[in-house]
């Protein structure tokens, strides 16, 4: 059995910010697997993902949460808001993500969900090696504080791993007291078959761009797998007859790299050979019928 220090820290981690400021990149890459999907177009993270980081000191439980919305008003979105204010209300530590180029209004509005009294807000500036004029960091920094008492503000580029170490040491100094919740070894808590769906979904959002609807989930309709393979039937929903075309393509060939990028993903994840078939089907509505959203996993 492990023994950990009497001082040993463990606590959650609410990861927020607008669409597409890096926030999935950002867990990705302090977890080292991929526990959250990541592509340029918003509403990709729509469940929220526990990825669990564990050292000799501390266990970090990050929850990446959707980015919020303002512009759009389905069922879909509106239960993807209400899980950001809520995950801000559980967490021992919040880490605000926004771009070096500086603050929108969208962040501001994520801003106006925290209590101006919290003591546990740390801003992460991400993007930095995009800065053309490094010089305009310090202001920003200033302007930001200004606007809120964060407990720190860490520059970072998420996507490059830097200064990722010194994001972890601020958040370590927010966390609890406690032992760990999880074991070691574990970084999530969703299933393979979850991750699998996800990944089907980061690829068909990577391959086809803007020509692919926002209206896209990922069922899982078959798993069964043993020591040395897996065989898996997916099936990619879309809201309209049009845009079944899209995902399929000509021929076949966008569903046929889908499948192909996305088992070997699933196959590195699991650690054998995949079967993987993916079929797509048309269900008009689901992002804004509630009993649809629920049966395909969004609360």
């Amino acid at each position: 059995m492990t023994e950990y220090p009497e001082d040993f820290r463990c606590g959650y981690i609410a990861v927020v910010g607008r669409p597409n400021v890096g926030k999935s990149t950002l867990i990705n890459t302090i977890i080292g697997e991929k526990v959250s999907i990541t592509s340029k177009k918003p509403q990709t993270t729509r469940n929220r993902v526990l990825g669990v980081v564990t050292n000799d000191k501390a266990q970090f439980i990050f929850v990446d949460t959707p980015g919020f919305q303002t512009k759009y008003g389905n069922a879909l979105i509106r239960g993807m808001n209400r899980s950001v204010r809520s995950t801000l209300g559980e967490t021992d530590a919040v880490v605000l993500v926004i771009e070096s180029s500086g603050w929108k209004s969208a962040d501001e509005k994520v801003l106006e969900l925290i209590s101006p009294q919290a003591k546990n807000v740390i801003l992460a500036i991400n993007k930095v090696d995009l800065m053309k004029d490094r010089d305009a960091l310090l202001p920003l920094m200033a302007q930001s504080m200004a606007k809120f008492p964060f407990a720190a503000i860490v520059p970072v580029c998420a996507e490059k791993g830097k200064q990722v170490s010194d994001l972890m040491a601020e958040i370590e100094k927010l966390l609890p007291e406690n032992p760990p919740f999880f074991d070691p070894d574990i970084y999530t808590d969703k299933s393979p078959r979850f991750l699998a769906a996800e990944i089907i979904r980061e690829k068909a959002f990577r391959l086809l761009g803007d020509e692919l609807p926002y209206g896209i989930a990922v069922t899982i309709d078959k798993w069964s797998e043993d020591d040395k393979r897996a065989e898996i039937i997916a099936t990619l929903i879309v809201e309209r007859e049009a845009h079944k075309g899209i995902v399929i393509g000509a021929q076949g060939e966008k569903l046929r790299e889908i499948s192909r990028l996305a088992r070997a993903d699933i196959g590195e994840m699991l650690g054998k050979n995949v079967y993987l078939e993916v079929w797509v089907r048309v269900r008009k509505g689901w992002n804004d019928d509630a009993r649809a959203l629920k049966t395909l996993g969004y609360e």
